[in-house]
Formats: structure tokens, C-alpha cells, sequence
């Protein structure tokens, strides 16, 4: 579900225009491999985000007007999601240097994204020289109609942050959307669910994840496999027990065996579902809301299952095909809504693994753009959504089969109290599992333990009398 972006970030609190469509993004007389390509790009794809597109389906529509390459499309995603994780400070910066909200949106998006590149944590390597970014930046403007009359205003407010950045930042660090890069109401509910730990998940959701692997042991061990990155020149770790943690992110294309279906990208905390429903061969087995079949992989990679893989969205539905014939592996795909029941058979399944809609808050770190395109309201209406999902499944769970709630949320109305609501409802039993997951960046003893903030409850069905 796609809602609006956040009221208080200036982009979307314009009353006019501004639309960024009309082929906004077609550039003129500017290097395809340029920083002024990559920016002009990015720049179109934040000002997609902030009139409520989600990211990903905005790099899509970028990527389709520009025709960019692999290492254009590489750049410019990499500076739509660092802006996306920055937005609530470059956006204070703005309104700081500025006396009005910088129109077109895509000049706005610019001006975000060349901020973004030029405002660095303590101790953060710069990704470009500043004076590479500011005229960059100027050539990105130049290059297209729709900003061409504001490039002085750009290299102006550029060169005004470099001259003035140390007070610009204490400035704005007095405001707290600036300070956490989330909307109010996120930082108010994050302290409110975890007043212990709020400000380590709201750190964590701000920082690049890591790029976790999960080994297909049908074709290789965890072993077998860090002995083939490292002869490939790629430092990796393991984490989990087929968990394998690259050092340093890659494009899928270059990781060795992923086309084979050797691995899966796949974070360490998502690879705890598929072994939690304890599946044996020649069980029946449905995976809801499945896609893009992430989890439906690891289940058949661990036995020989009758899988039913289900999902409401045709579009995402393509990804779990994409995903089973990498792996080389084989389940029923169907398209039907997990709420109700009209795709159902009547036949019971041993196993479910209800993968229940949620806000995501707990991996807005892979999301970043989540943060602003979510209501307060969401909370609620998703997790009534899952009320539904989860009743409706549980009647199709055999006697003594078992069902895995899963969400990616770290928000108790999502996740415990919808557990231990469901479980009382309808007298489940409920086994062990690891219930709320929280963002972690790692730690002093455990470094190398990075995961996304999941949440986990296993329940068994009562056998009938």
C-alpha cells in the first residue's frame, strides 16, 4: 500500500505544480558516465518519491526515460537511497538557505541529492570531492529545461552550505526531523514501543544494510562457498548458518554462482522463517503473501515439499517465477488474496508461513523512502489487514500443523500484541521462536551479527478431540 509523503517535508507541501513527469528527466549535452547524469537522475527519482511513489518503482521509471547504463543505474540508485536516508536534515537546510521551497520538484530533488552528497557523518569518507559535487551539480541544471534557469541558484546555495556548514548544522540540529531523519510521529512511536533502545533502531534504520547471502545447500555448503568467494578476491563472513555476509556490497551479476542459484541475497534475520516450520518431505506447504519468494526458495531448498506459493500482486507474483527458476527449483504460484479464500482447495496444509502485511519500520534501512510515504494511520489499517490474513489462514491449517507469523515490523501492534491477540482468539498453542528481532548494526563482541528488525511467532493447531 502506497500512501503520501510526510506533510511537513517541503516538497509535498506544495499547493501547485510540479509534477515530475513530461520526460522532466530527458538531459541534454551531459556524459551518460557523468555525476551529472547519475545526480540529474536521482534527482528525478526523489522528486518521485516525495509526490508518493515508492523508490523502487521510481528508479523504474528513471531508468526506462534514460536509457542509463548498468553503471549510470548503479550511481544513481546509490544516491536516491542515501538522499532518501537524509531527507529530513537536507530538507532543514534547505529551508535555512532558501526563502522559499525550490520549484520544480526536480530541482528540488537536486538540490537534496547534492546536499546529501556534500553533508557527511564524523568520520565518513566523502563519496566525491565537494568541488566535484557543486559543479556536477551546476551541470545537471544546465542540462535540462525544467532547471536550467536556476543553475546560478544551485552553485549559490551549494557553495553558501560549504562556506557555512558548521552553523547551517547547528542550526538545524535543534530540529528533530533533521536530527533523526524520520517524521515526528515515527520518532514518537519508535521511543514509545522501545524508550530503552529508540535511538540505536532509529541509528540503524539510517545506515546502509549489509549485502547478506544465503547458501542453497541442495548445491553447495556455507563452507564450500567462502572457500570460492575468497578465490574470487570477495571478504566475506558467516553469520548464520547459511548466512554468508559480503564485505562490501556487489551488483548480484558479479557474485559467483547467483545465476546458477547457488545463493540468494537474503537478510540473516529472514533466513530464520523457512527452518522455524520444521517441514519434512511430502509435506503440504503454503507460503502467503510470498512474493518476490524469498522465503518459498529456502523451504524447497530444505526438503521436498508440496508448496503453494500465494500472493495478490501479478506484478510481484513474477518475481517468485524469476527467483524458483534461478534456484532450479519447483512450487504451485498462484494469484489470490491471503484474506480470503477463493483460491483455496479445501485440501489443509501441515505447514503455513503467513508472511502478514506491515508498515515495514523494521527494515527502513533497505526501505529509506518507507519513512516518509507511511501515515501514523498505517499502523493500524495493516495490522487489522493482518487480523484477517491470519484468521482466515488458520482455518486452512491441518490439525497439529503448524503456522509462522512474520513481519518486518518492529511496532507491538504489528507484531506481539497481534501475536498474543490471534493466539487467544483461537486457543493456538505457541511454540518457541525468536519474537521481536530489532535492527542491529552489530556490536564490540558480535561484529559481524547485522540483521533487519523482524518479528517471529510460531503457533501449533490443537489436535481435534
Amino acid at each position: 500500500m502506497q500512501d503520501q509523503p510526510r506533510k511537513t517535508l517541503s516538497k509535498p507541501n506544495r499547493t501547485t505544480s510540479a509534477k515530475p513527469a513530461d520526460n522532466s528527466v530527458a538531459l541534454l549535452d551531459i556524459k551518460p558516465d557523468s555525476l551529472a547524469f547519475s545526480l540529474a537522475g536521482a534527482a528525478q527519482a526523489v522528486a518521485y518519491v516525495l509526490e508518493g511513489t515508492a523508490l523502487p518503482q521510481a528508479l523504474s521509471k528513471v531508468f526506462a526515460q534514460t536509457d542509463a547504463q548498468p553503471q549510470a543505474r548503479g550511481a544513481i540508485q546509490d544516491i536516491s537511497y542515501r538522499t532518501m536516508r537524509q531527507v529530513g536534515k537536507v530538507d532543514a537546510l534547505l529551508k535555512a538557505m532558501t526563502n522559499k521551497t525550490p520549484e520544480p520538484a526536480l530541482l528540488y530533488g537536486l538540490l537534496c541529492c547534492a546536499l546529501t552528497l556534500l553533508v557527511r557523518n564524523e568520520g565518513e569518507e566523502a563519496p566525491y570531492e565537494d568541488f566535484v559535487v557543486v559543479d556536477q551539480a551546476v551541470n545537471a541544471a544546465s542540462s535540462n529545461s525544467h532547471m536550467v534557469f536556476a543553475k546560478g541558484m544551485v552553485n549559490a546555495v551549494l557553495r553558501r552550505y560549504l562556506r557555512e556548514k558548521d552553523e547551517l548544522l547547528k542550526l538545524v540540529s535543534k530540529q528533530p526531523a533533521a536530527v533523526w531523519n524520520y517524521p515526528q510521529w515515527w520518532v514518537d512511536q519508535t521511543k514509545a514501543a522501545w524508550p530503552q533502545d529508540w535511538q540505536t533502531i532509529l541509528n540503524a534504520g539510517n545506515v546502509a544494510p549489509p549485502m547478506t547471502l544465503r547458501v542453497n545447500q541442495r548445491q553447495t555448503s556455507p563452507q564450500a562457498y567462502l572457500a570460492l568467494l575468497a578465490e574470487h578476491g570477495i571478504a566475506a563472513s558467516q553469520i548464520g548458518p547459511v548466512a554468508i555476509k559480503l564485505k562490501k556490497p556487489m551488483p548480484v551479476q558479479l557474485i559467483p554462482g547467483f545465476e546458477d542459484g547457488m545463493v540468494s541475497v537474503q537478510d540473516a534475520a529472514a533466513q530464520l522463517a523457512a527452518p522455524l516450520l520444521d517441514i519434512a518431505p511430502g509435506m503440504r506447504v503454503l507460503d502467503a503473501c510470498a512474493a518476490p519468494g524469498g522465503k518459498t526458495g529456502h523451504l524447497l531448498e530444505l526438503a521436498d515439499i508440496d508448496l503453494l506459493a500465494l500472493d495478490v500482486d501479478p506484478v510481484r507474483i513474477e518475481k517468485i517465477h524469476n527467483n524458483l527458476a534461478r534456484l532450479k527449483l519447483f512450487g504451485t504460484i498462484k494469484d489470490g488474496d491471503a484474506s480470503r479464500s477463493g483460491w483455496w482447495d479445501r485440501k489443509p496444509f501441515d505447514r503455513i508461513l503467513a508472511d502478514v502485511p506491515c508498515t515495514a519500520s523494521g527494515v527502513v534501512r533497505r526501505h529509506p523512502d518507507s519513512r516518509w510515504l507511511r501515515r501514523k494511520t498505517d499502523t493500524a489499517q495493516l495490522a487489522a489487514l493482518s487480523t484477517r490474513i491470519l484468521d482466515n489462514l488458520w482455518r486452512m491449517l491441518a490439525p497439529g500443523g503448524k503456522m509462522l507469523m512474520v513481519t518486518c515490523s518492529i511496532w507491538p501492534a504489528e507484531s506481539e500484541l497481534q501475536a498474543a491477540a490471534f493466539a487467544e482468539r483461537h486457543g493456538a498453542i505457541r511454540l518457541a521462536a525468536p519474537g521481536q528481532l530489532l535492527p542491529s548494526l552489530g556490536n564490540p563482541s558480535d561484529p559481524d551479527n547485522e540483521h533487519d528488525g523482524l518479528f517471529y511467532a510460531l503457533f501449533q493447531k490443537p489436535m481435534q478431540n
